[in-house]
C-alpha cells in the first residue's frame, strides 16, 4: 500500500490512485525526510495485476504503473478525473520498463520492447498486455487530438551528453518533445546513464513553466539514486530505488547521482512544449 500523508485513496477493481496537492518551496525547506518522501516520492506503482497511479495537482499530471501479467489491463477511469474514460480529456505517454509487451490503442496492438515508448491522443481507448511487461504511464490534460506514435530506442538517435571527467556520460532519447510529433503539452523520453557515470542531470535546472517527473529504472535492488530537489541554496535530497518516481514542481531543481548505472524516464507538462525552456543553475548557486 502507498505510504503517503494527506493523500486521497480511490479504489476500483485492480486499480488504485492517490491524489497529491500542490506544495510551496517553503514547505519543502522545512519538511522532514518522511514528509519529503510523502509529498514528492512515488514508491509503489508496480504491483502485479494492477494499475496504480498518482494524480498530482502540479500541472494536473497523472503518473501510473501497470503490470498486466497473464491478463490485460485497461487504463482506469478514476473518479478523480471526472470523466467517463481516462483519456476523455487527456493525452498519454507510455514507456515499457520491463520485457516486451503490447499497448492496444483503439483495437490496434503496438509492440514495445524495453524502454520503448508510445503516445496516444485524447479520446483513445488503451489496453495493456504482456506477461513480463511493466508499463509506466503519464497522462496530462489535452484539447486537440493527435495520432498514435511509437518510439523505439533502437531507431531514435540519442543525444550524447556529459563527460567521463564529470562522471556524467549519458544518452538522451527524445521521444515526444515538440518537433517530431505534436502534443498538447506532454513531453517525455528516456535517458540512459553510461557505465562508470553516475550523474543524470548536470548542471541542475529549473522549469518555471512546467512540472517534470523522473521515474528511475534498471537499478539493482540494492542500488539507489540520490535525487536532489528544492530551491537553489536550500536543496534537499531523496533516496530513490528502482521503479520509483519523483515529482518536481516548477520551483524545484532536479538532478541526481546513482550508486550504479541506471536509466530514467523524464516527462513534462505545462504551458510550453519548447524542450530547451529551462534555467540552468550554476554549481556555486546550489
Amino acid at each position: 500500500m502507498f505510504r503517503v500523508a494527506n493523500a486521497v485513496h480511490i479504489r476500483e477493481r485492480v486499480s488504485v490512485v492517490q491524489v497529491r496537492y500542490a506544495t510551496s518551496p517553503d514547505s519543502a525547506e522545512t519538511a522532514t525526510t518522511a514528509e519529503l518522501r510523502a509529498r514528492y516520492l512515488v514508491e509503489d506503482l508496480f504491483v502485479p495485476g494492477e494499475v496504480r497511479g498518482v494524480y498530482t495537482h502540479e500541472d494536473r499530471m497523472v503518473v501510473a504503473g501497470a503490470l498486466p501479467g497473464v491478463g490485460t489491463l485497461s487504463l482506469p477511469a478514476w473518479p478523480v478525473l471526472g470523466t467517463p474514460t481516462h483519456l476523455t480529456r487527456r493525452e498519454l505517454g507510455v514507456v515499457n520498463v520491463g520485457e516486451v509487451g503490447q499497448v492496444v490503442v483503439d483495437g490496434v496492438a503496438y509492440t514495445l520492447g524495453h524502454l520503448d515508448g508510445l503516445y496516444a491522443g485524447r479520446g483513445s481507448d488503451v489496453q495493456l498486455r504482456g506477461e513480463g511487461a511493466a508499463f509506466y504511464l503519464v497522462s496530462v490534460p489535452a484539447v486537440a487530438v493527435y495520432p498514435v506514435a511509437v518510439f523505439s530506442r533502437d531507431t531514435v538517435e540519442p543525444v550524447e551528453i556529459g563527460s567521463d571527467e564529470g562522471a556524467s556520460c549519458r544518452s538522451l532519447y527524445k521521444y515526444l518533445w515538440g518537433d517530431v510529433h505534436p502534443s498538447n503539452q506532454l513531453q517525455f523520453g528516456v535517458t540512459v546513464i553510461a557505465k562508470g557515470s553516475v550523474w543524470n542531470t548536470i548542471p541542475a535546472h529549473l522549469h518555471e513553466r512546467r512540472t517534470e517527473v523522473y521515474l528511475y529504472a534498471d537499478l539493482e535492488p540494492s542500488a539507489r539514486v540520490v535525487h536532489l530537489m528544492g530551491q537553489p541554496g536550500a536543496t534537499r535530497h531523496l533516496m530513490v530505488a528502482d521503479r520509483q518516481a519523483v515529482i518536481s514542481p516548477a520551483w524545484s531543481m532536479h538532478a541526481g547521482a546513482g550508486t550504479s548505472s541506471y536509466a530514467f524516464i523524464w516527462a513534462m507538462a505545462g504551458e510550453n512544449t519548447t524542450y530547451t525552456d529551462l534555467a540552468p543553475i550554476p554549481m556555486d548557486a546550489l
